[in-house]
């Protein structure tokens, strides 16, 4: 076996690019010797260097922190680094088992969705529901997706990339009474119990309506709600919005989107 290897034989031996070899020299942490044609030769005896800087590397650990502990590699400090790792290893099972939890209850809160049976109108008692709030007018649905993650960005700490987080928006009245579907005023996201929001939806009554498919079937389901609730003796209490279960997040089948309707009520004052 040789006691010297050129960087391309590292590189492929440890699947490490030149560059990086390059780079750990600057560093000072691999020290090669050159042969009498300039070309780098790295000794054996500092190979070992190479698995460490990989495993810690996928510990997070930054690159001056690998050279202050190659630089002075004892057993002091060998345990003060493996109890390192401990903490961050424990704090990377904790992160892996919180995103199984959103996992497990996005596929939960999807199949509930999908089993849903549109074009039902029930009556619902709700609790108050926080919400962040992305105030615009939208008229495309390209829009929304842009305004949506607008409202992504600002709420960073709330909105999750990959989460459980209910999605809706408020329907612009005025242009769906005057016969335009699918324009609104606003997304919004509802965020947990307690925590800091531009608006809250009022715990009551609701009146909610299923509907799936594109979106330009809105006018139609919101009359439909409006319709129902006079009929019971009910009137609005708020705007009317829609609630997003199953959308271009989960599908790029329209036919497959599941959108909700609720609007509060009261009692209808007699007279």
């Amino acid at each position: 076996m040789k006691d010297y290897y050129k960087i391309n034989e590292i590189a492929k031996l440890y699947g490490i690019g030149v560059d990086s070899l390059r780079y750990y020299e600057r560093l000072g942490i691999l020290q090669p010797r050159r042969d009498t044609n300039g070309y780098r030769l790295y000794p054996l005896k500092e190979m070992y260097k190479l698995n460490m800087i990989r495993d810690l590397r996928q510990l997070r650990f930054s690159m001056a922190q690998i050279k202050e502990y190659l630089d002075d590699q004892t057993v002091d400090n060998t345990l003060r680094l493996l109890r390192q790792e401990e903490d961050l290893v424990a704090q990377q099972l904790a992160q892996l088992k919180h995103k199984a939890r959103l996992l497990e209850q996005r596929v939960e809160t999807l199949e509930a969705a999908r089993a849903i049976v549109p074009g039902q109108v029930t009556l619902k008692q709700l609790p108050p529901r926080p919400c962040v709030l992305f105030t615009q007018h939208i008229t495309r649905d390209e829009e929304m997706d842009f305004v949506m993650k607008k409202l992504q960005r600002q709420h960073e700490d709330k909105i999750l990339d990959f989460g459980n987080q209910v999605f809706g928006a408020f329907l612009a009245m005025e242009d769906l009474l005057a016969g335009t579907p699918n324009v609104y005023d606003g997304v919004f996201s509802v965020v947990g119990p307690g925590e800091a929001c531009d608006f809250t939806l009022p715990g009551g009554r609701y009146l909610s309506l299923h509907y799936r498919g594109p979106y330009e079937q809105n006018r139609q389901v919101v009359q439909h709600l409006l319709s129902h609730a006079a009929a019971q003796g009910l009137a609005p209490a708020g705007r009317p919005f829609e609630l997003y279960e199953i959308d271009n997040r989960d599908t790029a089948r329209p036919e497959e989107f599941l959108t909700e309707v609720q609007v509060a009520v009261t009692e209808r004052a007699q007279g």
